[in-house]
């Protein structure tokens, strides 16, 4: 199957599950069996959001929350931070444009047209869209976007401690016999269009923190 954006042929439960999650207590780990017994989706329509909240950045691969999870259900960061996972999750929309938020539904159909080759008309497209719009309701691109930076416990293939993703997250893990630790870093970004200020501030942090 194509690597399509993320979406859920369900796309009305995103809505509903994102509510719960502000309202119930935060898990160790969000499971289908809690999805179905502590936040109540107990149909398999709603299965398919962990997957969904895992290339977002909602959650790590192994179904533990991330440190968005919690800035989402901290009513001072909500919106900011479903900002910063729908443009993690959708980034190949805003490659096409950077605005991908600001477009109507029938804009946003035409640009995932454009990126997928998807059908005009499909179902697979109309939830795609449908699910980007019923996370933007919870998002206020506006506002300055909050920075993720979480260990999912998953190593590069060289067995790196150094990790650098293309959406500007960046952390680091070291181990000590059976011990690992992990450091979270939290960036605020200044409002700015030049490129030369996120270059300093990056070199700043590979020279200063990841040596």
């Amino acid at each position: 199957m194509a690597d399509y954006p993320p979406f859920m042929n369900a796309y009305g439960n995103v809505t509903k599950i994102l509510n719960k999650i502000k309202e119930a207590k935060t898990p160790d780990r969000f499971s289908h069996d809690y999805l179905d017994t502590v936040l109540g989706f107990s149909g398999g329509g709603a299965r398919p959001f962990i997957a969904l909240a895992k290339r977002i950045g909602l959650l790590n691969t192994d179904g533990t929350p991330t440190s968005l999870y919690n800035q989402f259900r901290n009513p001072a960061q909500s919106e900011q931070a479903m900002a910063t996972m729908v443009r993690r999750g959708y980034r190949e929309l805003y490659k096409r444009n950077e605005f991908t938020h600001a477009l109507d539904e029938s804009g946003l159909s035409g640009l995932v047209v454009e990126v997928t080759g998807l059908e005009e008309g499909s179902n697979t497209l109309r939830a795609i869209v449908k699910t980007f719009l019923n996370l933007t309701a919870f998002a206020n691109f506006e506002l300055e976007p909050v920075t993720q930076v979480d260990d999912d416990g998953a190593g590069d293939e060289k067995g790196s401690d150094r990790q650098a993703s293309d959406d500007g997250t960046i952390g680091r893990q070291d181990q000590v016999g059976q011990l690992r630790f992990s450091h979270n870093i939290y960036l605020n970004l200044p409002d700015t269009n030049d490129v030369e200020v996120f270059n300093a501030i990056f070199k700043a942090l590979k020279d200063n923190l990841l040596r």
